[in-house]
């Protein structure tokens, strides 16, 4: 089976800094998607860049958790942090209460769908969904992005697996306790997740990278995770930036977010990238 790699930057629009940081990983080095933040703060700006990048497979990146809401905070009351307005970031609470209660589950239903409507009123193809912090694997939000899919032109979603073992060499073989234990704390929602999209007709990548090295794909991370991709269709996934983008809503203050962008556009990564079939989830996963 052939090597096929999308390369993917993680909350397009929620700050200037990762939009540069996108336009420029993609214009001038490896980059193929982005996940659009549609409530970001610069999501306006994300947007008119990526109208201008047509080649550039853009996203919905579905942010349940610690980001700004799309619908009027009133309406999902249970999902928001009282001290921000914003969706809390506690992904226990609002997971229970999404999962067990018929209000939990019609308020992130409200959220889901202003969400796709912001994405509709930018005019951007779908290309793919995803989740911020990898939410959307909830099995409740799975069903519901399900059940929005042919409203919305959903074709294909991020499945955040991945392999323990080629993770560990593309990470210099270091912390293979760590890589298996999350495996199998998340291999029951990798696997739902996968098996639920599969039934429902909608596309799903084979592997991902990223995970537990979120924050750290730079140049030489890059270049081992391309040498060590498994058959079939695998995505890297990063959070690059130009500088480290303001709170709130900020990633961890010690990613190297400046460091993943220059990754992105490394002479030596381009050139790696080219022995693998490089493209976007439409490209790729329909195929």
């Amino acid at each position: 089976m052939q090597r096929a790699l999308i390369v993917t930057a993680d909350d397009f629009g929620l700050s200037r800094e990762v939009n540069e940081a996108v336009e420029a990983g993609h214009v001038k080095g490896v980059l193929t998607c982005a996940s659009l933040v549609v409530a970001g703060a610069g999501a306006e700006d994300a947007m008119r860049r990526a109208r201008a990048l047509p080649n550039l497979g853009v996203g919905l990146h579905l942010a349940m958790l610690d980001a700004p809401s799309a619908a009027p905070a009133a309406e999902i009351g249970d999902l928001i942090d009282p001290a921000t307005g914003a969706l809390a970031a506690r992904p226990f609470v609002n997971g229970v209460r999404i999962a067990l209660t018929r209000r939990g589950r019609e308020q992130a239903r409200r959220e889901m769908r202003a969400q796709f409507e912001g994405f509709r009123r930018s005019g951007l193809p779908l290309d793919h969904v995803d989740g911020h912090w990898h939410f959307h694997q909830h099995p409740t939000l799975t069903g519901l992005l399900i059940e929005m899919a042919a409203d919305y032109g959903v074709k294909a979603v991020r499945a955040p697996n991945e392999p323990v073992m080629a993770s560990w060499r593309a990470a210099g073989r270091k912390g293979l306790a760590g890589r298996a234990a999350t495996a199998a704390f998340h291999a029951p929602l990798w696997n739902s997740l996968r098996t639920r999209l599969k039934r429902a007709g909608i596309g799903v990548n084979d592997w991902f990278f990223g995970l537990n090295d979120g924050g750290h794909m730079d140049a030489a991370q890059m270049l081992r995770t391309i040498a060590n991709l498994p058959p079939g269709v695998s995505e890297i996934g990063l959070h690059p930036a130009s500088s480290h983008p303001p709170a709130p809503h900020a990633p961890p203050s010690h990613w190297k977010l400046a460091d993943e962008l220059a990754g992105l556009m490394h002479p030596e990564v381009i050139a790696a990238a080219k022995g693998v079939r490089l493209g976007r989830f439409s490209d790729l996963v329909a195929a």
